[in-house]
Parts: C-alpha cells; sequence; structure tokens
C-alpha cells in the first residue's frame, strides 16, 4: 500500500463509506498513524456525516477518501467542495472512485474527465489522474459492491485514483500586488524660434502703434447681413408644399409649432361651452336647454363626451 507521501506531525483525515470493509479500513489507520506519528494525527469520517462534522477550516495536510481497498464510493460535488474546505493551502486531496469508460447519459457515475473537471470547480488545482496508463479493472467482490450500494451496474467501469492540491492561499485572502509601471518623464516643449514667436505675439503697445492696421470687426458686416430673415425663405422645399399644409420631418422652419398652435385653437372652439358654467354641478344647476342633463356631476375641465343627438337638440 503506498504511504501517499504523508510524514510525521501531519493531519490526516480518511474518508470512508458503506461499502468499505472495517478490517481493511483498520489496516490502512494503523498505517497512517505509524506515519504521521505521536505530534501527527489521523481522524476517520464517514462521507454521509463529512457535511456535518465540526471541522475547521484549512484543518488537513492531507484528505484519503474511497482509497480502502474494496471501496467503491462516490463524490458529489458538496463532499468535493467540502474536502477542499477542510484542507490546508498546499495540501492533497487522494481519492478513488469507480469511473465509467463510455459516455452514458443521466449516469450516476462519473468519467474520469468529469471527475477532474469536478475537482477543479471544487477548488483544487494540479488535478491529475494517477497511473493513467494502469487503469485498473473493478474486482468482482467490488462489482458485486457497485451493484448492492450503488445500484449500478455495466461492464465499462474501471477504478482510478485522482490526486490534487489545494491552492497556497486561503478563500478570502487578499495580498498586495506589485506593479512596476514605469514613471513618465516631464514632457518637454519643443523649441520655438524667438523670430517666430516675436511674429505671432501682439501686445499692448502693438495695439497703440499707429503704423498698425487693425480692422474693424463691424466693418466685415454688409447692411444685408444686419436684416432679420424672413422665416418661410428659411423652410426647407418639402416643408408646406401641396393644397395641405403639412411640415416635414425635421422641421426648424417653425410650421411645425405654426400648425401645432391652429390645431389647438380649432379644438377648444369645437368643444362645447357652458353658458352659465354650471353644468359640471349636476342636474339641479343645469338650465332646461343643457346638453349634460341626465348625466352625473363631473369635476371642471374633465372631458366629457356628448352624443351627436345631444348637440343638435342643444
Amino acid at each position: 500500500m503506498a504511504d501517499f507521501g504523508i510524514s510525521a506531525g501531519q493531519r490526516v483525515v480518511v474518508v470512508w463509506d458503506r461499502s468499505s470493509p472495517v478490517e481493511a479500513l483498520k489496516e490502512l489507520v494503523d498505517k497512517l498513524q505509524a506515519l504521521t506519528g505521536s505530534e501527527g494525527h489521523v481522524s476517520v469520517e464517514n462521507i454521509s456525516q463529512l457535511l456535518q462534522s465540526a471541522h475547521k477550516e484549512s484543518s488537513f495536510d492531507f484528505i484519503l477518501s474511497g482509497v480502502v481497498p474494496g471501496s467503491t464510493t462516490l463524490h458529489s460535488a458538496e463532499i468535493l467542495a467540502e474536502m477542499a474546505r477542510i484542507l490546508r493551502p498546499g495540501g492533497c486531496l487522494f481519492l478513488k472512485e469507480p469511473v465509467e469508460t463510455a459516455i452514458v447519459n443521466n449516469s450516476k457515475v462519473k468519467t474520469a474527465s468529469k471527475l477532474c473537471s469536478a475537482l477543479t470547480l471544487s477548488g483544487l488545482v494540479e488535478v491529475k489522474e494517477e497511473f493513467q496508463l494502469q487503469r485498473e479493472s473493478l474486482s468482482p467482490e467490488e462489482m458485486q459492491s457497485v451493484q448492492e450500494h450503488l445500484g449500478y451496474q455495466s461492464d465499462g467501469l474501471l477504478s482510478v485514483q485522482i490526486t490534487g492540491k489545494k491552492p497556497n492561499f486561503e478563500v478570502g485572502s487578499s495580498s498586495q500586488l506589485k506593479l512596476s509601471i514605469a514613471k513618465k518623464s516631464p514632457s518637454v516643449k519643443p523649441a520655438v524660434d524667438p523670430a517666430a514667436a516675436k511674429l505671432w505675439t501682439l501686445s499692448a503697445n502693438d495695439m497703440e502703434d499707429d503704423s498698425m492696421d487693425l480692422i474693424d470687426s463691424d466693418e466685415l458686416l454688409d447692411p444685408e447681413d444686419l436684416k432679420r430673415p424672413d422665416p418661410a425663405s428659411l423652410r426647407a422645399a418639402s416643408c408646406g408644399e401641396g393644397k395641405k399644409r403639412k411640415a416635414c420631418k425635421n422641421c426648424t422652419c417653425g410650421l411645425a409649432e405654426e400648425l401645432e398652435k391652429e390645431k389647438s385653437k380649432e379644438q377648444k372652439i369645437s368643444q362645447p361651452k357652458s353658458a352659465c358654467g354650471n353644468c359640471y354641478l349636476g342636474d339641479a344647476f343645469r338650465c332646461a336647454s343643457c346638453p349634460y342633463l341626465g348625466m352625473p356631476a363631473f369635476k371642471p375641465g374633465e372631458q366629457v363626451l356628448l352624443s351627436n343627438s345631444s348637440l343638435h337638440d342643444a
């Protein structure tokens, strides 16, 4: 049996399930206790109780799961995440699990590649399959254990051992990054020819110099430039054309606003007006010819629709 690289003084946990033979489990624990010595510690956990255990984060240097001879342990994503949690930074996980050699839909038994992906997703690094070229076929006892404990039967099962490491940092830890950013050198202004600078510089003395010919800005405008343009001349070619006046889509000449005002005036004129101003109070305050007779009271300004017959009778 391999020693998994365990040395004296380290903390190890062995994860087993109901398929693990008791004698083989006891033999493995005794060997691990001899390797860790009196300063180390070896814990034994049932996989079904691992999530309820009281282990703190970063508690173990090594986790061995499913490595008891004769075991046929399956590891769920929750179990792998818990194992990654209780591992110390830099700690190692060794697990053994039966895998399918062919892709089977809705299979509870994973392939070797899916098992490696599950370990990576749990937060481990350097995930690899040990002795990949020497995968072991399941023994008749292990095949029977798969059928009894997992309720699964297949002729394409193999037993593989996969290892993974926890990164050398804890979840939630932080570290300052040292960035080598080169300082920008101060920008150097290009040299200016003194003669050229003097040519383009205008001082107060130059303004009082009679030899300087300055142009008045008002003289640059003609009388035609000062006249206010006619709004009709600003209209686009398609704006207001035809018998029916219509503003173009992007009207900027004011025709759209003018048509909107005319439309609002027509709507106000077309609305019926009350001669007494009490039509909204109800029938008790309405005159005999009121078109709102028989209608409930309404708020002032509220739109009330009248039928054409009511308007005609009024």
